[in-house]
């Protein structure tokens, strides 16, 4: 081969001519614009990340919660930045201290070559590899550890229970906040060994430290044996560690009969962690000694030992004692640790002062009995929250754009001198998405006014008997409730919103409809602190990344004073304010103090708590309500729970207040070190707002739950499972795995000197594994849900959970049985059947179970609804149920008369019960105009049906009253008419005898057809 000018490649020389011209060919440069493009892309990305970091920090900054956004971001850095260095700073040693004691001369040999090649190709990234590997792994390690920082913040902010556990006497709080990191601390340290060792252990084989030799045999040099021995020192001393924490999380433990340490636990797994965590220090020690005198047999007995030990005492032994000692006499040997099991669990929940009384309930009505039951007869609910939003709709929704929740609430308000129970709810925006970008987020903000209704009662028609109503805001309460009534932060509200400007600037925002005919809805512009500002460029442009949104950017709709309001949840405004909270299901509005405010309960929770059941959260609380139209918020596993902050939103300005309900709980203590300047001690809250804090459906759910089981305190009884109980199915719904809510309502239990408003609950027998289901009652449970009332002080009975215990002994119908009987009536099913006609559905309200009478009362009012598009269900019936006993009538007076032989003594909202009074029978009600002619038409149309059914029967006599009653609701009907016009209006053709009648147009039930909606104003 040539060298030299000659061609590298072989053949002839080149010549002069040959050889490549510079000029011709100049040298090619890499181009620039690739790395532009890379470096802009970048910056990009990391404006992007600044963008979101800024705008969190400016919505904390606005809500005065900065220090929340700091100190768990601050906390997340920390945590990060050393779990980083501990791992990456391990591996990275490992690794350094493996290549730098690399044998120099390396033995020769085939697998010797072999590595050499491995060797020569690493050698060029090798210092890559040395800062990459650990730079990699320690940064997905630290990020896994750093979505713990509430343990480890908790672990440094703890305050002692002062209650100790019944196996260790250690105090609760080591369980709560010390056990918890020292597992995640252990955890992670014994993953920094093991990668670490094995990052070590390969470097020492690349580079010939650690080498397999032809013959079989492996050689391991004196500084990779010393690597291996640290290692494996620290591995060992950690394990025994982790053996020492294994004894108390036997007090955590679910995998027995019942939660916490039992027998076998106690008497074998306790006693062997301790022997292997013994055990794992001395084998520790034979490394220590290997190190120093390079003798590998001493530590490879011991660790062999110390896995026969892992798994004969920590498996089979146990397995051996359960099996063999306990299973024969279990019922004996784990009498004194279900005891502890029952004790600590009711302890968790809140159960230990639960009011358990024997309540003989009788299932034979006698006459006159509910004489004494007034309080809560008067008080009965017969307006269902969860059916009625559609009527709330239809008669006070005024605009398309706005909207009612599906599912109402319930409070109580004092309406001269009386506490109502009220049906609740405020009138929320509701946006059409196909609509312009300035309508939705410039236009349309809010929603407007709160609309409430009596629970006890309602019109003549079978509509809501309105309180607070109507757009400006009128009723009986509207005189004592004078509020903000604009609803800038709900539910159902907009992502986000433009709002604000300053003085003099032209209204943007529509505020509400017009009062009257020929008059403009009217325009506001929002005055309050809402939202961070998008009042600057570079604020507009942070938002309009956010959002994704350029309109938000250009356009001209914002000026120099915009907010911008977003997360407008109620429930997620305090659950991102508060992170370290579990937020109820369920948000629910109150007039407090002259504002509309959301009340939203929070829970303090933890899975740590010692020989206490854990419990499912979703499972716990989801019902009929939330499996279908809310969603349950609660999740996870816990078997501590407490309601420790009543928070409370603001739906003007969306200003979030926290309040210490709790102020001596260990767990809330603990968060308020983190966070001290966050909460707000319940001294401050006003008396209004005390009136209408109430016991929270969530909590109550999870507690029915544990009762369900733990209403038996006694060991031998509790093992025997002979008296376990179940929350029954929702009756009004075929799916048996869809449990009944709760309800609230006022009632007055029979160890009770007076009415409470209550949070209420049946037990049914648990069926067991292929058997079949007795739908008798068997408990019912009641919680004070009073907090407290406008003094501004606590209820002392507020929370008092009392527990009814029917006799066994007696078949007291359950929720189905009830049901069942209502259904299988002879005359119910009949009536119902007609009211069906024309296509109408009937649909069962809420079933109520009431302990008065001396026995069980059900009641449940029935609804009917036509099937036109702008139809909502009215009250039209209502079903009463005492033992077999079935009442149906028009009036709840009627029906309870008709159980309880012809006079129940009961004085209901019907008669007298609520201010106002009334005709006996009839609601006690002013009526309109429009509501006479409603119920004139109503009446009308049942005297037709009534007929009918005469004549189908050949009886006249009937027919000729129907036909006295027919032409009365006419002249009833023209009175109204003329009322409402001014003018007589005299109908076309006296009654026809085939049953029609023509008056004005309907809904397809009765009811006048609704006016169409009047349309919105566009938008500017």
């Amino acid at each position: 081969m040539s060298f030299g000018t000659g061609n590298p490649f072989g053949g002839p020389p080149r010549g002069p001519e040959e050889r490549p011209d510079p000029q011709q060919h100049p040298e090619r440069r890499s181009s620039p614009l690739m790395p532009t493009i890379v470096i802009i892309g970048i910056l990009v990305a990391v404006f992007v990340f600044f963008a979101s970091v800024y705008a969190d920090v400016l919505w904390y900054n606005q809500l005065g919660f900065q220090s929340v956004f700091w100190t768990e971001n601050l906390a997340k850095i920390g945590i990060f930045a050393v779990a980083f260095l501990v791992m990456g700073f391990t591996i990275w040693i490992s690794m350094r201290m493996a290549y730098r004691a690399r044998p120099v001369y390396a033995p020769d040999g085939h697998q010797q070559d072999n590595m050499s090649k491995y060797q020569s190709q690493l050698e060029p990234m090798r210092r890559l590899l040395m800062i990459g590997v650990p730079v990699v792994i320690g940064v997905f390690a630290a990020t896994a550890v750093t979505s713990q920082w509430k343990e480890v913040l908790l672990f440094f902010n703890q305050v002692p229970f002062n209650e100790t556990d019944p196996q260790f006497n250690m105090d609760l709080g080591f369980y709560i906040f010390t056990l918890p990191f020292l597992g995640l601390l252990i955890g992670y340290l014994i993953s920094v060994v093991l990668i670490a060792g094995i990052a070590g252990l390969l470097t020492h084989y690349l580079y010939g430290g650690i080498r397999v030799e032809e013959r079989g045999g492996i050689v391991v040099g004196n500084a990779a044996r010393i690597h291996i021995a640290v290692f494996a020192v620290a591995f060992l001393l950690l394990q025994a560690g982790n053996f020492w924490l294994d004894r108390y999380s036997t007090l955590l433990s679910q995998n027995g009969r019942v939660a916490g340490a039992l027998y076998t636990d106690v008497h074998a797994v306790i006693p062997t962690k301790t022997i292997l965590a013994i055990a794992a220090v001395l084998v520790a020690i034979t490394f220590i000694v290997t190190a120093i005198i390079g003798r590998w047999r001493l530590p490879i007995i011991g660790t062999a030992m110390l896995l026969v030990t892992v798994v004969v005492a920590g498996g089979i032994y146990p397995f051996i004692v359960q099996q063999y000692q306990v299973i024969p006499s279990e019922k004996t040997l784990e009498r004194a640790y279900i005891a502890k099991n029952i004790q600590m669990t009711r302890q968790a929940y809140g159960l230990t002062d639960v009011e358990e009384t024997a309540y003989n309930a009788e299932v034979n009505p006698r006459k006159g009995v509910l004489a004494k039951d007034k309080a809560t007869t008067t008080n009965i609910r017969l307006l269902d929250p969860n059916l009625v939003s559609s009527a709330f709709a239809q008669l006070q929704q005024f605009r398309t754009y706005y909207k009612f929740a599906p599912t109402l609430n319930v409070d109580r308000y004092a309406i001269d001198g009386k506490t109502e129970d009220t049906v609740i709810a405020v009138r929320e925006l509701s946006v059409d998405p196909t609509e312009s970008w300035v309508n939705q987020h410039i236009t349309y903000t809010h929603g407007y006014g709160v609309v409430a209704a009596y629970g006890n009662r309602v019109t003549s028609g079978g509509r809501p008997d309105f309180m607070l109503s109507g757009i400006p805001t009128g009723g009986v309460l509207a005189s004592d409730k004078t509020y903000e009534p604009r609803i800038y932060f709900g539910e159902l509200s907009p992502q986000y919103s433009i709002v604000g400007g300053p003085e003099g600037w032209a209204p943007r925002e529509l505020d509400r409809p017009a009062s009257g005919s020929g008059s403009q809805d009217t325009r506001n512009t929002f005055s309050g602190d809402g939202g961070p500002s998008v009042g600057n460029f570079f604020n507009r442009l942070v938002y309009s990344l956010k959002f994704a949104s350029t309109d938000l950017l250009l356009s001209d709709a914002i000026n120099s004073e915009s907010q911008i309001l977003y997360d407008r949840n109620p429930k997620d405004r305090v659950q991102k304010v508060a992170p370290y909270l579990t937020v109820d299901s369920n948000a629910y509005p109150a007039i407090v103090d002259g504002r509309v405010q959301w009340i939203v309960d929070a829970y303090t929770t933890s899975k740590n708590y010692p020989y206490s059941k854990q419990q499912q959260l979703d499972s716990a609380v989801t019902d009929s309500l939330t499996g279908g139209t809310r969603a349950a918020a609660l999740t996870g596993q816990v078997n501590y729970i407490r309601n420790s902050v009543k928070a409370t939103v603001d739906a003007y300005d969306g200003s979030v207040t926290l309040y210490a309900w709790e102020a001596d709980e260990p767990l809330l203590q603990a968060w308020q070190k983190v966070f001290p300047a966050n909460i707000k001690p319940m001294s401050e809250m006003s008396g209004e707002l005390m009136s209408h804090v109430r016991y929270p459906e969530d909590l109550f759910k999870v507690q029915r739950e544990l009762l369900a089981t733990y209403h038996v305190t006694d060991p031998d009884g509790f093992y025997d499972s002979n008296d376990a109980w179940a929350v029954p199915s929702e009756p009004t719904q075929g799916n048996a795995n869809i449990k009944q809510p709760p309800y609230y309502m006022s009632l007055k239990m029979p160890t009770q000197d007076a009415e409470t408003f209550s949070l209420t609950s049946t037990f049914i027998p648990q069926t067991a594994a292929g058997g079949q289901q007795r739908n008798v009652l068997f408990g019912f449970l009641s919680a004070e849900a009073d907090a407290g009332n406008e003094a501004g002080k606590k209820a002392e009975g507020y929370g008092k959970l009392r527990l009814l215990a029917l006799p066994r002994e007696t078949s007291v119908p359950g929720p189905g049985q009830a049901q069942q009987n209502f259904d299988s009536n002879t005359t119910v099913s009949q009536t119902l059947n007609l009211l069906r006609q024309g296509a109408s559905q009937v649909k069962n309200g809420n079933l109520l179970s009431l302990p008065v009478g001396d026995g069980i009362l059900y009641v449940q009012p029935v609804y009917v609804q036509s099937s036109g598009a702008t139809s909502y269900p009215t009250l039209r019936k209502v079903l009463v149920a005492f033992g077999d006993n079935v009442g149906f009538a028009d009036t709840l007076s009627e029906a309870l008369d008709q159980v309880f032989e012809g006079s129940s003594g009961a004085v209901t909202s019907e008669n007298g019960g609520t201010s106002g009074g009334g005709e006996p029978g009839k609601p006690p009600v002013t009526q309109t105009a429009q509501q006479k002619l409603t119920q004139a038409l109503n009446d009308a149309r049942a005297a037709i049906k009534a007929g009918q059914a005469a004549l189908a029967q050949n009886d006249f006599a009937k027919y000729g009253a129907e036909q006295a009653k027919l032409q009365k609701a006419l002249e009833a009907a023209i009175e109204a008419e003329a009322e409402l016009t001014g003018k007589p209006v005299v109908p076309e053709a006296p009654a026809p005898t085939d049953g029609t009648v023509t008056p004005a147009p309907t809904d397809g039930d009765g009811a006048p057809a609704p006016e169409a909606p009047a349309q919105e104003t566009p938008a500017p």
